[in-house]
């Protein structure tokens, strides 16, 4: 059998550490949705690093690029801002994200941000936790490029993209009739949640003037909150539309113009909507308090009824319950039907005076 060797030697050494592992970049097409090079309303094919599709847009003195992004870091989306000249500040707000919607310009670019939302399926808005999502899409336009940048899971632009891919008319618009193309999209999103959430607004005032309410409180300030959220992503996006129908910059040329307005009507539509929520909202919170505090004191009569109806036994039982000596009723052969009888009478004086006067 062959001998164990010994371990002894080791002793008294000192182990040597293994140098710590560098973390590994992603890289940056881990990120990008997508890159595609558009020349005269049409996508040209291949796959397109957003260096070769910037050079061959170009070269070639036509066209643009089209880039998106998906939740970069500051590292995976410098390559992308040195390329296109993106502005440092701009960069940064794309990255960290929890935006206002606005709309900023640098030098030869403008930069948009856009929250999107999303309605949270559930099987009453009396149980929801939460019926609203949001998200953003940050707009980088320039010249010959669009750079998106999204920020949640429900913000995709596959589909849209896909869209404006099979219409080469709209394409031809350039950079600015994709940014029309996202803000449309996003602004359509606001009416489709806005009808779901006038349904939800509809069960409640239902559920808070039923008889028996399913709804509390705090249910009530949880839509409140949802409405404020809404608000939130719809009210500040009026001012960026509507400086871009009036030409803010020539980034956006008369022929998109318009259809930016035409996006802006909505978005009133949809602030009118939102703001009526709100109101129909507080007005339910209102009424839901007012339901409370009556029912309480619906509670309070009935109480203080049945108490008093209480104290009429617990008084005569009371009295005689003391230990006196002369007590000529207690010797009385009819003292107890006697006593039994008035507190039954003065019990049912009493329920008949409460529940006539609606305590009980």
């Amino acid at each position: 059998m062959p001998a164990i060797p010994s371990f002894g030697g080791l002793r008294g050494r000192t182990a040597r550490v293994a140098p710590p592992t560098a973390p590994i970049p992603v890289p940056l097409s881990a990120y990008v949705v997508d890159c595609g090079v558009y020349v005269d309303g049409s996508r040209l094919p291949g796959r397109w690093t957003h260096i070769d599709a910037v050079a061959e847009v170009r070269r070639r003195g036509e066209g643009f690029v089209w880039i998106g992004l998906h939740e970069p870091d500051a590292r995976q989306i410098q390559g992308v801002a040195e390329t296109f000249g993106l502005h440092e500040l701009a960069v940064e707000d794309a990255v960290q994200a929890h935006q206002r919607p606005k709309l900023e310009r640098y030098d030869d670019n403008l930069f948009m941000v856009l929250k999107t939302v999303r309605y949270v399926e559930h099987e009453s808005p009396t149980t929801a936790n939460e019926i609203v999502e949001t998200g953003e899409i940050m707009a980088f336009l320039g010249a010959d490029y669009v750079v998106t940048v999204r920020h949640g899971k429900h913000s995709g632009l596959h589909d849209l993209r896909a869209e404006l891919e099979r219409s080469a008319e709209r394409l031809r618009g350039g950079p600015a009739a994709v940014l029309h193309a996202i803000a449309d999209h996003v602004v359509d999103t606001y009416l489709a949640v806005t009808d779901a959430f006038e349904n939800d607004i509809d069960l409640i005032e239902k559920a808070v003037f039923a008889p028996r309410s399913p709804v509390s409180a705090e249910q009530m300030y949880l839509m409140k909150r949802e409405i404020l959220e809404l608000r939130r992503a719809v009210m500040p996006l009026a001012n960026p539309l509507r400086r871009l129908a009036e030409g803010c910059s020539p980034l956006v040329p008369d022929t998109v113009r318009s259809y930016f307005r035409d996006v802006d009507d909505h978005l009133t539509t949809v602030s009118e909507r939102v703001t009526s929520f709100d109101e129909l909202l507080t007005t339910l919170v209102d009424a839901t308090l007012a339901k409370i505090t009556l029912q309480q004191n619906t509670d309070m009569r009935k109480i203080t009824a049945w108490a008093a109806i209480i104290a009429v036994p617990t008084m005569v039982v009371g009295v005689y319950g003391m230990n006196f000596d002369h007590m000529p009723e207690t010797h009385w052969r009819f003292g107890y039907p006697m006593v039994m009888a008035v507190i039954f009478v003065a019990c049912i004086v009493l329920y008949r005076i409460f529940r006539k006067n609606r305590w009980l």
